[in-house]
């Protein structure tokens, strides 16, 4: 346990940035599995929408350092990917 009263203080600042960032990165899988839903359903319109929306918020959350820009890029390449192939068919 820190001893230091900025050190407490640090502590407690950040348990609230994890639990902020707990909850985004929990809506961002939430996106992406919106996407897959809408793959398996086949509806290019409802799958070009989701994607849009799910793109959006995996690059909002990269800006904001909840996930590594790397690791943005990854879940964004994988899943329009997967989405075109869903186009296709």
């Amino acid at each position: 346990m820190a001893n230091l009263k900025s050190s407490k203080k640090d502590l407690r600042r950040i348990a609230k940035k994890r639990v902020r960032n707990l909850s985004k990165r929990t809506a961002l899988k939430t996106y992406v599995k919106n996407v897959r839903k809408a793959m398996e359903a086949g509806d290019a319109t409802t799958i070009e929408s989701t994607l849009v929306r799910a793109q959006k918020n995996i690059d909002r959350a990269a800006q904001k350092g909840i996930i590594h820009k790397n690791q943005a890029r990854r879940r964004l390449s994988r899943i329009a990917k997967a989405a075109a192939a869903a186009k296709a068919s």
